[in-house]
């Protein structure tokens, strides 16, 4: 093969087959691919830290996340002058707006993530509609012993940001204001009631190990049935469908329950971006093409994912049989989408985040609900001008 790019890719059963049509790329632009591929995107994001703030760093390609590129602004290039505007017309508008940084596009995306309530059907008649009737039915489900666990949810990291975050929307509360450094305001009744329910699902419900997990433990609970209910992003739907899934053909899908001010749902668009070590930019923009054309997209759909390009979307859509799970789960992702709820877009944010997530940790782990508050409120506004 005439050339080589090394690339670093976000790993995880959401991610991973993508990455199967590496060798069909290599064949057909005859370079090779060297795929350095981080097992979750905390790592991901660790890795991009460690070498391209060392120095270290030889990528011609990477995957990120339009709420951390801001933070690794400086080590990515922008992308509008080698994509033209008939490329970028078929992803969703919102997708494409996520990815750009002051108005520059920093990135393609791969998707938009928002997440499902899941829960067994043999177990729940009829899905909670609100917060507090899943807590409810799921502290019943326990109680009675007709599952190990009412509820999994993650316990660490983006993923229990992501459910506080939600949960506080949901409550009224306004995290973020508009522009400007993330300063977050959640020291509020908001707040309190986002923690309060946090902690009495993981006391009523949840699995004793909710702190140390993560999102792919969470699916891995409610895949081998061993919780009643649980949330996902779309990309795991092909799991849940597997030979080895215990719950194949007992479960379904649901909108998000609601709290006291409606329904709000975490979300973000993975993308991927070419860095400033990239040595050869015409092929790095081929395989950035090749991992966000129609072909790659409808299959990662096929999968589960909502993809950000539309003609892929409508693609799967159409595949999808009248009535089935598949297609029914379409129609909630669409309503879902409305309800998308989006972290801001600044340098400082995944600081912010990594303190808030840490602080609501404390919470679950026995802290006090106004004390943790308090004490992560004023840390997360020192990490959010750039302190520690």
């Amino acid at each position: 093969m005439a050339g080589s790019l090394r690339v670093l890719l976000v790993g995880g059963p959401m991610y991973d087959p993508l990455y199967a049509r590496l060798s069909e790329f290599e064949e057909r632009e005859g370079v090779r691919v060297e795929a350095v591929v981080a097992p979750t995107h905390p790592e991901l994001n660790e890795k991009i830290e460690e070498e391209f703030s060392s120095g270290a760093a030889r990528y011609d390609l990477i995957s990120t996340h339009a709420k951390y590129a801001p933070s690794h602004g400086g080590w990515l290039t922008p992308l509008d002058d080698d994509l033209g505007g008939d490329e970028l017309s078929p992803f969703a508008p919102r997708t494409l707006e996520l990815a750009r940084i002051d108005g520059a596009l920093y990135g393609v995306p791969r998707n938009l993530d928002v997440k499902l309530l899941l829960y067994r059907t043999d177990l729940v008649e009829n899905p909670p509609v609100t917060w507090e009737g899943l807590l409810d039915t799921a502290a019943r489900i326990r109680d009675e012993g007709k599952a190990p666990h009412g509820f999994a949810f993650p316990g660490k990291e983006s993923g229990l940001f992501g459910h506080f975050f939600e949960l506080h929307a949901m409550a009224g509360g306004t995290m973020f204001a508009e522009g400007g450094p993330p300063v977050p305001s959640l020291d509020d009744e908001a707040g309190l009631w986002a923690l309060s329910t946090l902690q009495r699902l993981y006391e009523k419900a949840a699995p004793p190990e909710t702190p140390d997990w993560h999102y792919d433990e969470v699916a891995a609970c409610f895949r081998e049935s061993r919780a009643a209910m649980s949330t996902d992003w779309p990309g795991g739907f092909y799991t849940y469908e597997a030979d080895d899934s215990a719950v194949r053909g007992s479960y379904g899908f649901a909108l998000y329950p609601e709290g006291p001010a409606g329904r709000s749902v975490y979300s973000g668009s993975h993308t991927f971006a070419i860095p400033t070590t990239v040595r050869d930019r015409p092929a790095a923009v081929e395989l950035l093409r090749f991992l966000t054309s129609r072909e790659s997209q409808t299959l990662e759909a096929r999968l589960g994912t909502l993809p950000a390009r539309t003609d892929s979307l409508e693609d799967v859509r159409a595949e999808a049989e009248p009535g089935s799970l598949a297609g029914e789960r379409w129609g909630l992702l669409a309503e879902e989408s409305r309800a998308a709820l989006v972290p801001p877009k600044h340098e400082h944010y995944p600081a912010v985040e990594d303190v808030i997530w840490q602080g609501v940790r404390e919470a679950l782990l026995g802290k006090d609900a106004r004390e943790a508050l308090r004490d992560t409120q004023a840390a997360a506004r020192r990490a959010a001008g750039g302190g520690s």
